[in-house]
């Protein structure tokens, strides 16, 4: 064998675990040339060697893309499932970075107990990412670029292509005669990645003919940076993170050194499904965290907002905007909140004798909870209480005949106690977050 693409996966191959092997198979020219060269080798198909493609659905032509991959699989004997996903919006994300993660997430479902995903990256991307970081003012752990192998659904992530460059999988495209999809978005400069790639990355080359290979070097001395930080801020983690709800002790988090304080916040949120913030919005969680007593900082980017109440930081997807307008009638049926929180009752079985009137918090509202000589303001029942800033707003809260009785499962005055009473149930709100 004298094909450098087949010797060097073949050699990656004998390296690896002997898992079960996905590949991630867009049909354009780098994913075409991986996964027909695993095809030609007997090392791969004893793995069970299979293709998954993603459909967005956001191109005219992207369903004749899926059945291109589907026939192209076809002539190499091998099984093709078509992902087809749709984009959530919902997050505030661009749609760049919305098709990026609906196609992950729809990969990580699909992928099998112990499979290896393979992706087609190659050092031409490491490249393109360690720039696209650097902008981004980005610490060790992003300039380390993409990692060749990290955890991933039920089994693992592989890039095996990243000391290879695109030329080398190009040559084999054409060596092979190998029919490719030619994804037009790819030249759309608007785009940061293929800004890089088809403006500065040449421009570099043309003075710097070895820039490349020095940005990856740079790389893999970041990652071996990285690595070390990470032995100790994961122990900070484990100390100022709260397991129960999720949230940074945020004074601790902010006597962190800089090295450690960065990638501890970006692993937070990454657990959580959330983006990693700016550099300039980095600097202003620092800030807000000295905020007095009494504010209620909330610091936003694009599909993430963080809030920073009771000394913690709290990290959520953006607060949607609810119509405090509305009312129904509930009889004790389970009913979804606008902000995707639910309210039922504790007895799924049961309901309530007479409708209650269910509104959302307009200002002002005053009840007399049960038991208590006074009637008090909402305002000052969610500060005592604590509930969350972000979760008051979609709070459910019940009127009888005009008389509010019951705010959610936390406050129920003494008539809302008898109405309870009587259905053998009680309110039981499930906040969004």
């Amino acid at each position: 064998m004298n094909d450098p693409l087949r010797q060097h996966l073949l050699a990656a191959l004998a390296a690896a675990s002997s898992a079960p092997l996905g590949v991630a198979f867009s049909g354009g020219p780098d994913s075409t040339a991986l996964l027909h060269a695993l095809a030609q080798l007997p090392e791969a198909r004893a793995r069970g060697l299979r293709a998954l493609h993603v459909d967005h659905g956001l191109h005219a032509h992207s369903a004749a893309w899926a059945e291109h991959c589907q026939r192209f699989c076809a002539t190499l004997e091998l099984p093709c499932e078509v992902l087809r996903v749709q984009l959530d919006g919902s997050r505030g994300e661009g749609l760049e970075a919305a098709a990026r993660r609906a196609r992950y997430d729809a990969l990580a479902t699909q992928l099998r107990n112990g499979e290896w995903l393979l992706l087609a990256h190659h050092r031409d991307d490491q490249a393109e990412t360690v720039l696209l970081k650097l902008l981004r003012g980005a610490g060790p752990e992003g300039l380390g670029g993409m990692r060749e192998l990290r955890p991933f659904g039920r089994g693992r992530l592989w890039r095996p292509l990243l000391a290879l460059s695109r030329q080398q999988l190009r040559d084999y495209v054409a060596t092979h005669r190998l029919d490719c999809i030619d994804d037009p978005s790819n030249s759309d400069t608007r785009m940061a990645r293929n800004q890089l790639r088809r403006e500065i990355l040449p421009r570099l080359t043309q003075h710097w003919p070895q820039a490349v290979d020095s940005i990856v070097h740079s790389a893999a001395l970041s990652r071996a940076a990285a690595d070390a930080l990470q032995v100790q801020w994961l122990a900070a983690f484990d100390v100022l993170h709260d397991p129960a709800n999720g949230s940074l002790h945020a004074a601790g988090w902010l006597a962190l050194n800089p090295a450690l304080r960065e990638p501890l916040l970006d692993h937070w949120l990454h657990a959580r499904g959330l983006p990693a913030p700016t550099t300039a919005q980095r600097r202003q969680i620092e800030r807000q965290c000295g905020a007095r007593a009494g504010q209620l900082p909330c610091i936003r980017w694009d599909g993430a907002e963080l809030h920073i109440w009771k000394g913690r930081l709290w990290a959520l997807t953006p607060e949607v905007v609810v119509d405090t307008g509305r009312e129904l009638s509930w009889h004790g049926e389970p009913v979804a909140l606008p902000d995707g929180g639910k309210l039922s009752l504790t007895d799924a079985g049961a309901r309530l004798a007479e409708p209650l009137s269910l509104r959302l918090r307009r200002g002002g509202e005053r009840i007399k909870p049960a038991g208590d000589a006074h009637t008090r303001e909402l305002r000052d029942l969610f500060q005592q209480g604590l509930v969350p800033p972000w979760q008051r707003a979609a709070c459910p809260l019940l009127y009888a005949g005009g008389e509010l009785v019951a705010v959610a499962d936390r406050w129920v005055s003494a008539r809302g106690a008898a109405i309870f009473q009587q259905a053998r149930a009680r309110p039981h709100w499930q906040p969004a977050r």
